[in-house]
């Protein structure tokens, strides 16, 4: 696979098949190259390969959930300013204060669409340049 230096490395953590497939589909067409993980274990492996420029990571998995995978990310300092996005299909208060305590960046509400992905991405990643591709 030849990768292009300059595209967006993106993160997804998430338990879910449906939810990484839909948001490899949609990062992929705006020239996003995407990282996904299953679980915070798999993920904090593959970040130290990768090195993503944006993180997306579900709350509620299995073994670490998304607070805890947050906060190991936020505790190494190598990581520590990669922006980290929380994904959950509850909007509640709590969820989001207890992801703003844990040093995510943002909250965002599943189920996830091109508009909110991209949304967090231009918010935390300046320098991003989608490419619109006609698919």
């Amino acid at each position: 696979m030849e990768h292009h230096s300059d595209s967006l490395k993106v993160m997804v953590i998430d338990d879910s098949k449906r939810v990484r497939r839909t948001a490899e589909t949609l990062l992929k067409k705006v020239g996003c190259e995407v990282i996904t993980a299953v679980d915070g274990f798999d993920a904090l492996a593959k970040i130290a390969d990768g090195h993503p420029r944006i993180i997306f990571v579900d709350i509620v998995m299995p073994r670490l959930d998304g607070y805890q995978t947050c906060t190991l990310i936020k505790n190494n300092s190598a990581f520590r300013s990669t922006p980290v996005i929380m994904l959950s299909s509850r909007d509640g208060l709590f969820d989001k204060a207890k992801g703003r305590i844990v040093g995510s960046e943002q909250y965002l509400t599943k189920p996830l669409g091109k508009e909110e992905l991209l949304g967090a991405i231009r918010t935390h990643v300046p320098d991003f340049v989608p490419l619109e591709r006609a698919s």
